[in-house]
């Protein structure tokens, strides 16, 4: 696996982003194109087969990885469901892939792939036990035990933002009351306070005691969530991504403190919580990551 190359591949409802890369990690070539509309599998995939072929023409790649927007099951086969994508349901697009390009695919939920690109080369990397969680839109997860991507006997494990944490809370599109992410995810903030959390985060650098306040109780909210999968999990550092982690200096002290308090010493020894250091990129870096587990599997 040496000198073997992959194409890691994040698939989105606005773009779908590629990158072919070498066994080190290095980025050799990157591509962005727009996620074809109306998003059928179909277009989709023609896309995906284009960009590939110009992402690397002399067919270096060997393997494709692909994060999709939603769960994929247990093989890493098919994509069950991908939000935002039309038309989406038990899409069997791994085996569409490896026809059209020759080449062994395997996909994952993108929020996993985000969490094996953070193992690999990002703030995850001094760590074989992980969580990683990310705060946009909505709130998603990943697992990382013993240095593998869990994601339970159906595929569909780590859905973080969805455990509970006010059971008579907001009502969660899962069918979950009180879901993590009707108190932490963007959508949340917004209709919390009606401010975007880039807003809130000028205002609390400006002072304002509102938005330092608001800030105070998304900490101790997230911080409550956090407990709960630390019992679980016991893992040995939280890496902290997505948009709103961009304001995190506000909230994670409290979020910290929040976790001393409520979580035993021996669940919690040596724990580290860290920003996400790939940001965007994270997506295309786990899914080549994944690529690579193909070849050695």
């Amino acid at each position: 696996m040496e000198n073997s190359q992959v194409i890691g591949i994040d698939l989105g409802g606005t773009a779908i982003k590629l990158g072919r890369f070498a066994s080190d990690g290095t980025c050799l070539l990157a591509l962005s194109v727009p996620t074809p509309q109306p998003s059928t599998p179909e277009a989709v995939l023609a896309a995906m087969v284009e960009a590939i072929a110009e992402i690397d023409p002399d067919q270096h790649a060997i393997a494709i990885g692909v994060g999709t927007p939603g769960p994929a099951d247990a093989l890493g086969r098919i994509a069950k469901v991908a939000i935002n994508l039309k038309g989406w349901y038990d899409v069997p697009l791994a085996d569409w892939l490896e026809a059209k390009t020759n080449r062994r695919t395997i996909l994952a939920n993108d929020a996993n792939c985000a969490g094996l690109g953070e193992a690999w080369l990002g703030s995850g990397r001094r760590f074989k036990n992980l969580i990683l969680l990310t705060l946009g839109t909505g709130v998603g997860g990943a697992v990382i035990l013993d240095g593998e991507l869990f994601v339970g006997h159906q595929g569909s494990a780590a859905e973080l933002g969805l455990i509970t944490l006010n059971p008579d809370g907001p009502i969660c599109n899962s069918g979950n009351r009180g879901s993590l992410e009707q108190y932490v995810s963007v959508t949340a903030i917004r209709r919390r306070t009606g401010t975007d959390p880039a807003e809130l985060a000028v205002l609390a650098k400006a002072g304002d005691t509102g938005a330092l306040n608001f800030w105070q109780e998304y900490g101790r909210d997230l911080g409550i969530g956090l407990t709960s999968l630390i019992y679980v999990l016991t893992p040995e550092a939280i890496i902290i991504g997505g948009g709103v982690s961009a304001s995190a200096e506000f909230f994670l002290p409290f979020v910290k403190a929040e976790i001393e308090q409520r979580v035993l010493p021996t669940s919690r020894m040596g724990l580290q919580i860290l920003a996400a250091e790939l940001g965007n990129s994270a997506g295309i870096v786990g899914a080549a990551k994944l690529a690579f587990s193909k070849l050695l599997s």
